[in-house]
């Protein structure tokens, strides 16, 4: 199986020349061309990634997500689920890896079998790092009004984690 899965990289690409080749596409100069707009569009998102780095690293540091748990754990208890979900819940649209140390902290603190542990997983496999993907796509396109995609966007992120606690819970999965 492992044979199959190195073979793939090289047997994709010798697909794509060989389809360029016989469309007359000149596969050389459409990478280069690819790649030179690939970098101008880093480029030009690398201020407003380098802004959301910063955000993320001032919330961590502030204190301000162990304060928004704090009054919130009582709430989590109150409906029947750990209140260590609750950073999960508001760390994931923030910062994905930030997401995912906490949940590999969670299963190692509470077990993958856990209702916690099980909650976690579905909750960190069902949700997107919403900042990070409305930054790369708008910045990418030098789009500012956000009025409807932040709101959606966090709606989301709420459905994903109601449906997560309940799925867990209705299913006992």
């Amino acid at each position: 199986m492992e044979q199959i899965g190195a073979a793939a990289l090289p047997v994709i690409i010798g697909v794509i020349l060989l389809f360029g080749f016989f469309r007359g596409v000149d596969v050389f100069d459409a990478f280069l061309s690819g790649a030179k707009e690939g970098i101008h569009t880093s480029l030009g998102i690398l201020p407003t990634l380098i802004g959301l780095i910063v955000a993320v690293n001032m919330v961590r540091a502030s204190g301000l997500l162990d304060a928004v748990c704090a009054v919130t754990a009582p709430l989590a208890q109150q409906v029947g689920i750990s209140p260590e979900i609750i950073p999960l819940a508001l760390l994931r649209p923030i910062s994905g890896s930030g997401a995912s140390a906490y949940t590999l902290s969670l299963l190692e603190q509470f077990g993958p079998d856990s209702e916690t542990g099980k909650i976690a997983s579905v909750l960190a496999s069902s949700t997107e790092t919403t900042f990070y993907a409305i930054t790369v796509y708008f910045g990418a396109c030098q789009c500012k009004k956000l009025r409807y995609t932040l709101p959606a966007a966090l709606l989301g992120d709420m459905a994903a984690v109601v449906l997560s606690v309940a799925t867990v819970k209705w299913f006992g999965i």
